[in-house]
């Protein structure tokens, strides 16, 4: 399928937006991003990118990004965090994604990709996450993703050609929030939660971008979920040491209980609230540390998607080079 109008951005300003609006730059893609009205945009500006300023919260700012012939959406925009209530959560990923599905709608889109989140489907079941598995989400974000799934899904319903992405632990160059941040920048870990033999599944936001522009090209994509994790699957104590290495800090050695870490999160979530940030560790994300978690990527693999980095050691091995070569400049 292909696409001689706009491709709308929106979360343009964010982690997995960023990449999305680079990637679809080098590919020749004429791109409008929506971004909120602080965000500092000017590295995209300076590409040749539309920038449009909106807010998912105030309807009347959101008819503007359809303007002028968009036959293609991203949908990236959403709070991306484990610690904002529901209520708040709500207004963007649910709310908002009712807004833009709706206008998608009209504007009679020929594909729209939603960014939704493994987070739906809540606790592990001791097998690998597939598409099909129950969505039984354990905590506000997860809940909220899976509502603004369903708006979707009933979007499909009438008409919208629209596919689901969930990914697993994103993490990659620029990324600041969410639990992939342990994964790509310095990080300083006290301690390896409970044995550290839990496996854990993650992706590259590279590969979350490229299955994003890689499904949007397929008409039999649209009415389908698909998770988007890479192909290994590393212990806790693994994956921490191989970002260690990474980075050049020293890898944690103490073991704690779960419940421990637990304790100690709640203790920074508190403290966190009172300052008006989101703490570096989130209690609903310790939570996710008692089993192994790991998310099948066979649809994904079946539509053809070949990622770009699908074993994390080598992954974490390249941010370790491309780190040192930005230290060094």
């Amino acid at each position: 399928m292909e696409y001689r109008g706009i491709s709308l951005v929106t979360g343009a300003g964010g982690f997995v937006g960023r990449h999305l609006v680079a990637l679809l730059v080098r590919r020749g893609v004429r791109v409008r991003a929506s971004a909120l009205a602080h965000e500092d945009m000017d590295a995209i500006t300076g590409r040749g990118v539309e920038v449009v300023r909106a807010d998912l919260t105030q309807a009347s700012t959101l008819p503007p990004l359809f303007a002028g012939g968009v036959d293609r959406v991203f949908h990236a925009g959403a709070i991306c965090n484990l610690s904002t209530p529901y209520a708040v959560l709500r207004r963007v990923n649910v709310d908002g994604v009712e807004r833009i599905t709706g206008l998608a709608l009209a504007a009679g889109v020929r594909s729209f990709v939603h960014l939704s989140s493994t987070s739906v489907y809540g606790r592990y079941r001791a097998v690998p996450l597939t598409e099909d598995a129950p969505r039984e989400p354990q905590e506000d974000y997860g809940r909220s993703k899976r509502d603004g799934e369903d708006v979707v899904w009933r979007r499909i319903r009438e008409g919208l050609p629209a596919t689901v992405l969930r990914p697993c632990t994103v993490y990659g160059p620029g990324c600041t929030d969410g639990a992939g941040k342990v994964f790509s920048r310095p990080a300083s870990l006290g301690a390896i939660p409970g044995d550290g033999r839990q496996r854990l599944s993650n992706v590259r936001v590279e590969d979350v971008a490229g299955a994003a522009y890689h499904l949007s090209l397929r008409e039999d994509a649209a009415g389908h979920a698909f998770n988007v994790a890479d192909d290994s699957h590393p212990a806790i104590e693994e994956a921490l040491g191989l970002a260690a290495a990474a980075f050049g800090t020293r890898p944690p050695r103490l073991h704690l209980p779960v419940g421990v870490v637990a304790a100690a999160a709640r203790v920074q979530g508190l403290a966190a609230r009172i300052a008006r940030r989101i703490p570096d560790l989130e209690l609903d994300a310790v939570r996710y540390l008692n089993d192994d978690y790991v998310v099948d990527n066979a649809r994904l693999a079946a539509a053809g998607y070949r990622l770009l980095y699908p074993d994390f050691t080598q992954s974490m091995r390249e941010l370790g080079r491309r780190y040192l070569e930005e230290q060094a400049a």
